[in-house]
C-alpha cells in the first residue's frame, strides 16, 4: 500500500523545465571553459547559478540560449534539453518561439530607440494583434513604472538600473516560459539591485515565469532563489535549496564573507588558509 504522505510528496515534486546534462565547453577549438556541468531547472521556480568572475556562469546561459558560437564556442560533449526535447545546436531564434529567453550581460538595450520602442522589439516574433501586445505593455509599464515615465527617452540616456529594467521588459514582451538572467545586479547601486530582484520575484511568482540567474551576488541571490548550484572553473561544486546553502558553512565562508563568529573582516579573509572542502 502506498504511504498518503509519501503520494502526497511525488504530487508535489516540480516539472523540470530545463535540463543539462554533463557539457563541455570549448572556445576556439583550445580552452575549455565547462568541464562536466550538469544541472536541472524546475518549472515555476528561480534557480541562481552562483561563482566567481570566470566561473562559467555566462558561458553555461549561452550554451542553452544557443548564442555559444558567435563567440567562437562549441559543446562537445553532453546534452541540454527544454521540455524533453533536446536544444544543442538549435538556432537563437527558434528557441525564443518555444518561449526561451536570454537576457545578456550589460543591458544591450537599443541606444537609438526609445524605451518603449526598445520594449516592442521583444514582441516581434508574436503573431497576436496589436491589443493583446498593448496590453502586455501596460503589463510591463505597471511592473516597472518608471519605465513608463521614461518611455519617450532614449534608452542610452537612461541609467543602468533603468536600462537593466528595459531588458527584462522586453524580454517579458515575448511572453517567455523561461528567462535566462545573466548578472542582472552588475554596475548597479544597492538600492536597485534590490528593486530589480524584488520585481524579478514578483513576475516568477504573479506571471509564472522560470528564471535561471546567474550572479556573483551570491548573498542576494540566495535571498530570492529557490534552488542554487555554485560553479567554479567550470565545474558544479555544490547545489542545494537557497536555505541550505545560505546556511552551508564553506558557503558563508567563501562567498558571503561569513564565519560561524559572524562577519570576517578583510584582512581575516585576506590571510584565511582553510581549503575549500570541494578542492581538498
Amino acid at each position: 500500500m502506498i504511504d498518503p504522505a509519501a503520494e502526497t510528496e511525488i504530487t508535489a515534486t516540480p516539472e523540470t523545465l530545463l535540463e543539462i546534462n554533463n557539457i563541455e565547453v570549448i572556445y576556439n577549438h583550445v580552452i575549455l571553459v565547462l568541464k562536466g556541468v550538469s544541472l536541472s531547472v524546475p518549472k515555476g521556480g528561480i534557480t541562481a547559478l552562483l561563482g566567481g568572475n570566470g566561473a562559467g556562469k555566462s558561458t553555461t546561459l549561452k550554451s542553452i540560449s544557443g548564442l555559444l558560437r558567435s563567440e567562437r564556442g562549441d559543446i562537445t560533449k553532453g546534452s541540454i534539453s527544454y521540455r524533453g526535447q533536446r536544444l544543442t545546436g538549435e538556432n537563437p531564434a527558434d528557441q525564443v518561439s518555444k518561449g526561451l529567453i536570454q537576457v545578456m550581460e550589460g543591458r544591450h538595450c537599443f541606444e537609438h530607440l526609445t524605451v518603449e520602442e526598445n520594449l516592442l522589439t521583444g514582441s516581434y516574433t508574436r503573431t497576436q494583434g496589436r491589443a493583446a501586445i498593448a496590453a502586455d505593455l501596460e503589463m510591463v509599464y505597471d511592473y516597472f513604472p518608471r519605465l513608463k515615465e521614461r518611455r519617450k527617452s532614449q534608452a542610452g540616456y537612461t541609467s543602468g538600473g533603468e536600462q537593466q529594467m528595459v531588458a527584462i521588459g522586453r524580454a517579458m514582451m515575448a511572453r517567455p516560459e523561461m528567462i535566462l538572467l545573466d548578472e542582472p545586479s552588475m554596475g548597479l547601486a544597492p538600492q536597485l539591485v534590490e528593486q530589480i530582484f524584488t520585481i524579478v520575484k514578483r513576475l516568477n511568482e504573479e506571471q509564472g515565469v522560470t528564471f535561471l540567474l546567474a550572479e556573483q551576488n551570491t548573498n542576494v541571490a540566495l535571498r530570492f532563489a529557490h534552488t542554487g548550484y555554485i560553479l567554479e572553473n567550470g565545474r558544479v561544486v555544490m547545489e542545494g535549496t537557497a536555505k541550505d546553502l545560505r546556511e552551508n558553512p564553506d558557503v558563508k565562508e567563501f562567498y558571503l564573507g561569513m564565519s560561524d563568529k559572524g562577519r570576517r573582516s578583510f584582512r581575516e579573509v585576506r590571510s584565511y588558509r582553510r581549503r575549500k572542502r570541494w578542492l581538498a
